[in-house]
């Protein structure tokens, strides 16, 4: 019976005229259909998806419903928390920049590590962006430290809250809080400027050389009465600083607090890490000059500029552009023409900074003197 049917299907498959039985014909006709049905139609290449795939499309549905939750639970925190909302996206947008910065950072570093670059060869943003997250992840230090032990990073919000200026990075801070915070570190460098000032002219008599001593009391005089030195009388001084009484080797722990607080960096230090990192920011600031004086200062925008200006001692939140590009310009002819024997070390912290900030300083206080009395004179007038 078998062999039968072998028979029958091998000539029905080759056309032969031999025609089965109606035995077989049915048998063949019932099996058709269960053929289709145990191992079914092929399917279609166009629905079958690859596991890649399916893992981008899960991952595309994931992100799009997270970004929907996020949008609503950020609607409910400005509904109902409106302070908090501001904070909480205060404090989002720190971490992103700040992430941003660590990235920017290493890119930086790996370029270094990889052709053998040192710092000073940088272009200006590199080494500004590399002096200013250093500075960055110091105070961060500092909050990761304090949180270390157990349920410590509960107060450690708590810190945050009540002094962002001690404890927080400019990225957390508000609009409203930059503009204050800078004019409370300006002042606090204020302070310290008739220090600075007052140890100069009480070693006036110490300088050897007469023509010396007699630029440095006209100088003093200048700065006491609100005058704006001449850059070439303060580049006359330079040899001052290289030497006994005002050079950087031959000052006292006092001294150095002061220079210190004139340049936003901690005094409490001891006198040798106060020394070396006197010498440290001003060697960088040295080199950020001759790095901007090859960019070019009309290539900065004006944040940049604005942040230059302060980084060297003016206040610029309240001033204007222009006047701080001129600034700015000054201080580099002044910066870039400190060369020959005499190092950077020695000279830059004194002269660039406590007689051009000083300089400045007392020119602020004598534009708020005028306005004063302008506004005087105009009230009486029309009184009168």
């Amino acid at each position: 019976m078998a062999l039968s049917r072998v028979c029958w299907a091998r000539a029905g498959l080759w056309g032969s005229a031999v025609t089965p039985g109606p035995y077989v014909t049915r048998k063949l006709q019932l099996a058709r259909p269960r053929a289709g049905l145990a191992w079914g139609a092929p399917r279609s290449s166009n629905l079958h998806l690859s596991p890649k795939a399916d893992v981008k499309s899960l991952i595309s549905y994931v992100v799009t419903k997270t970004k929907v939750i996020n949008g609503k639970y950020h609607r409910f925190l400005g509904r109902h928390f409106p302070r908090f909302y501001v904070l909480y996206t205060i404090f989002m947008k720190g971490l992103q920049m700040f992430w941003a910065d660590a990235k920017k950072a290493r890119r930086i570093k790996t370029y270094m590590w990889k052709h053998n670059v040192k710092f000073h060869q940088l272009s200006y943003r590199e080494m500004e962006h590399l002096r200013q997250f250093r500075r960055d992840v110091t105070k961060c230090l500092f909050l990761g430290i304090i949180s270390i032990p157990p349920f410590a990073n509960y107060l450690v919000f708590l810190l945050m809250y009540l002094f962002p200026r001690q404890l927080l990075i400019q990225h957390f801070w508000t609009p409203k809080q930059q503009i204050d915070f800078l004019d409370i570190y300006h002042a606090l460098r204020k302070q310290s400027h008739p220090e600075i000032l007052g140890y100069l002219e009480r070693v006036i008599p110490l300088v050897s050389d007469a023509g010396l001593r007699w630029h440095m009391t006209e100088l003093c005089t200048k700065i006491q009465h609100g005058t704006h030195p001449a850059i070439h009388d303060i580049l006359a001084l330079r040899e001052c600083f290289s030497n006994h009484p005002l050079g950087m080797n031959q000052l006292h722990a006092l001294q150095m607090k002061a220079l210190s607080r004139a340049m936003l960096l901690t005094p409490y230090l001891p006198s040798f890490l106060l020394r070396h990192r006197l010498k440290t920011h001003t060697t960088v600031i040295h080199q950020l000059d001759k790095a901007l004086a090859k960019l070019g200062i009309g290539h900065l925008t004006p944040q940049e500029v604005k942040s230059a200006c302060y980084l060297r001692g003016l206040n610029s939140t309240h001033i204007a552009e222009e006047r701080c590009r001129t600034w700015l310009g000054e201080w580099l002819q002044i910066s870039c023409s400190l060369k020959g024997k005499t190092h950077p070390c020695d000279y830059a912290t004194q002269i660039q900074i406590i007689f051009i900030f000083y300089s400045e300083i007392t020119l602020e206080l004598m534009s708020e003197y005028c306005e004063t009395l302008i506004l005087c004179i105009n009230s009486f007038a029309y009184r009168g």
